[in-house]
């Protein structure tokens, strides 16, 4: 787990249409069009890292402990990061 790329988000949030399509793993029955469960953006591909920012990295780095990937219980693939939390991770990969 860790970071091994940079995205930017490339549209704004809309809903995601698997959820209404009954073929998909991610059809969900109970969200319809009128109210939607689920929403997507897109993302644009900017940069692989050369090697991966381990979450063992991530939390042993100062400043980052509040980070949201760092929290207990996250799972997440894709996750916000702020702006101070940023200049750290980009001082990480020697940016």
């Amino acid at each position: 787990i860790g970071i091994v790329g940079i995205m930017e988000i490339a549209s704004e949030a809309y809903p995601d249409p698997t959820q209404f399509d009954p073929s998909s793993e991610y059809y969900d029955p109970k969200s319809v069009k009128e109210s939607p469960r689920w929403f997507v953006r897109d993302v644009k591909f900017v940069q692989k890292l050369p090697e991966c920012i381990t979450l063992k990295q991530l939390l042993a780095t100062p400043g980052l402990e509040g980070m949201s990937v760092c929290q207990k219980g996250q799972r997440l693939s894709v996750m916000p990061v702020l702006a101070d939390e940023w200049r750290i991770v980009l001082e990480l990969i020697g940016h």
